[in-house]
């Protein structure tokens, strides 16, 4: 057995007091991702943990990168058919994580998904680089493949096929807007005392409370 016992830290970088929090998450996590997103010591605040639930029933977690936010919610990209997409069609939820471990901070937010509009979808993908919408063409996500040639041929083949001509977006490939209905802020406090602080939207509005480390 490898013993993990004496690897611990201090936290002691910051608090998170009711004093001093914004009412609505949002504008909280707006704050703090700005923070993040100038922390030099970050190179992707953006990334995220998706977590949903497979038909095992136990939970599968993968990281993506948040794209955008609104008060209305989280948006980020994949395709429809693969593990996540398809665990998400059947729950229509998941839990998004943020960890910032250089500012001591995490972030947890349970929500309902649903798919953005077409035209939104369409917006991004060819805002992105041509070698990225054709790997999102390519690649079959998810299902098995017999080896790395396999992804590499389809790519050489679909290159050709759209080189003086625009990649069409896949059908089964867009975004989801994830509706907050809860958001755990953390911050690292000493003793292991750690801020908890939880929004839990209530009809329209959202109540705060504090929990125990």
């Amino acid at each position: 057995m490898e013993n993990l016992h004496d690897q611990r830290k201090v936290y002691d970088k910051s608090q998170l007091i009711e004093s001093e929090i914004k009412q609505n998450p949002i504008e909280q996590f707006r704050n703090w991702f700005l923070e993040a997103s100038e922390n030099p010591a970050i190179s992707e605040s953006n990334a995220m943990a998706v977590s949903t639930i497979e038909d095992d029933s136990c939970p599968r977690t993968r990281m993506v990168l948040l794209k955008a936010y609104t008060f209305e919610g989280f948006i980020f990209y994949t395709n429809y058919d693969s593990r996540k997409g398809k665990a998400i069609e059947k729950t229509h939820k998941a839990c998004l994580h943020f960890f910032w471990p250089n500012m001591e901070r995490q972030i947890i937010i349970k929500a309902n998904l649903e798919r953005i509009a077409e035209n939104l979808s369409d917006g991004y993908f060819h805002s992105r680089p041509k070698g990225s919408q054709l790997g999102a063409a390519v690649s079959p996500q998810s299902e098995i493949i017999p080896n790395r040639e396999f992804l590499e041929e389809k790519l050489k083949d679909l290159e050709k096929e759209f080189e003086n001509s625009e990649v069409p977006r896949p059908e089964n490939w867009g975004g989801y807007i994830a509706k907050p209905y809860e958001i755990e802020f953390w911050q690292g406090r000493p003793n292991r005392l750690h801020d908890r602080i939880i929004y839990t939207l209530d009809d329209l509005d959202w109540k705060i409370s504090r929990l125990a480390p």
